[in-house]
């Protein structure tokens, strides 16, 4: 099966007509990472933790996340419903809920959940939750929101106090530079000489079977 970007975007566009919800979106991308390496092979191998836009309007933006190794991302908000497409690699996921109290609003875990190549997951309008890629290579995620994601104010939580904090595009881009610049240090000190990261593509025949 090909990976037809333009086809994919039409089909989401179809599916929000439908149902302003995720119900119909997360069967598209469940459709879709059900052949991960399709995906790959579609929209390219990644080569450096992004977040890449494929698509936005108003009530759509769909994009192309790349998780570094061993990155991770605040716990943060969206402001809309999501859902999540694992097309090669791992994401952890915590869930936080809200503590308000003294002033502050701050934010305690509530769960977590683990997603793999071929999970499909939504996430409600109202959701907290942080990310980390837990494996040393590059995870790769199609990421559907139900909105103008760069369009709206959202939150995130300090990781140390974990009260809340306005977040805003920049400091998502420093900290994917950043997460970067370490795991380039990391794999010139454990490859001296090497300047390459290591391929995503070696794994994308191992993920677990079934589809989601």
């Amino acid at each position: 099966m090909k990976f037809d970007l333009d086809q994919f975007i039409s089909d989401c566009r179809s599916a929000i007509q439908l149902d302003a919800s995720h119900k119909f979106v997360r069967e598209v991308v469940a459709r879709a990472v059900s052949d991960p390496l399709a995906v790959l092979n579609g929209l390219g191998e990644p080569k450096q933790g992004e977040i890449r836009p494929l698509y936005r309007s108003n009530d759509l933006t769909i994009l192309n996340v790349i998780w570094a190794p061993w990155m991770t991302l605040l716990p943060h908000n969206h402001q809309m419903w999501a859902v999540i497409g694992i097309y090669t690699g791992r994401e952890d996921n915590i869930f936080w809920r809200r503590v308000d109290g003294g002033g502050h609003v701050w934010v305690e875990a509530a769960g977590a959940r683990a997603l793999s190549e071929r999970d499909a997951v939504p996430l409600g309008q109202d959701v907290i939750h942080s990310v980390t890629n837990p494996i040393p290579r590059l995870t790769g995620a199609i990421h559907i929101y139900g909105g103008d994601f760069f369009g709206v104010a959202r939150s995130e939580w300090d990781a140390e106090t974990l009260l809340e904090q306005q977040s805003d595009g920049a400091k998502m881009a420093r900290r994917f530079e950043e997460a970067n610049t370490l795991w380039r240090l990391k794999v010139s000190h454990d490859n001296p000489g090497s300047s390459a990261p290591e391929s995503v593509r070696h794994a994308s025949s191992s993920s677990r079977p079934g589809t989601r």
